[in-house]
């Protein structure tokens, strides 16, 4: 990704260079894979963001690579089951009605929506993440943080849907949790490129590194 002279000039100036991190260790780095689910990914779902569906190739691609070099895939997942209770503001206030009751039903655990989309190569080895609210890594939200702590895990690399949501609320604070974070460009997206592009150059100025996936394989050591 490129980004404008005046980010490039602002993040050297805070940090000495534009790309802090020059190798990954693979045994010790996790990519977590945000609500690439149904209800995020499909045609017809209230939380459909359609640029999603391009992104699987990408996310597969660099799940495949970190694996082959001993890193860990994990897959998030959303469920709305008591959301109308635990996150009652969200549902009362940040909804209509109607909306309310479609995110209720259709992330819910037993609804298809919750599914993993089709198409993404998720294996069984891949541990698997039910979180509450936007961020996994909020408390109460998930066991994210334990899970990526019991394995040893230093960097994250956060892709998924959306960019500039759920992504990038997950991924503040995994870098305020003191791991390496990485936003992976074209393994994230969102409604629109506007969202995408603002939301990864915020996250460059203050937050942690932007690297496409190719980027990324070049940089882990197995």
């Amino acid at each position: 990704m490129e980004f404008p002279a005046w980010i490039v000039d602002r993040v050297i100036a805070r940090q000495g260079t534009l790309h802090p991190y020059s190798r990954f260790d693979a045994r010790r780095t996790a990519f977590v894979v945000v609500d690439l689910q149904n209800y995020y990914t499909q045609p017809g779902y209230l939380g459909e963001c359609a640029p999603a569906r391009a992104t699987f190739g990408k996310v597969n691609a660099l799940a495949s690579v970190l694996r082959e070099a001993g890193g860990t895939v994990v897959w998030v997942q959303t469920c709305s089951d008591g959301a109308d209770s635990f996150w009652s503001h969200h549902h009362a206030y940040m909804l209509t009605p109607e909306r309310s009751a479609r995110r209720l039903l259709e992330l819910g655990r037993s609804h298809p929506g919750f599914h993993l989309a089709p198409g993404l190569d998720a294996r069984p080895e891949d541990p698997r993440v039910v979180k509450r609210c936007y961020s996994a890594l909020v408390p109460g939200s998930s066991t994210l943080d334990e899970v990526l702590k019991e394995r040893g895990i230093e960097t994250v690399l956060i892709g998924g849907t959306v960019t500039n949501v759920c992504c990038e609320s997950t991924a503040r604070d995994a870098m305020m949790m003191n791991y390496a974070t990485v936003m992976v460009e074209d393994a994230l997206s969102a409604a629109t490129t506007e969202e995408h592009v603002h939301s990864l150059n915020n996250w460059m100025l203050f937050f942690g590194d932007v690297l496409t996936v190719d980027e990324v394989g070049k940089r882990l050591r197995a």
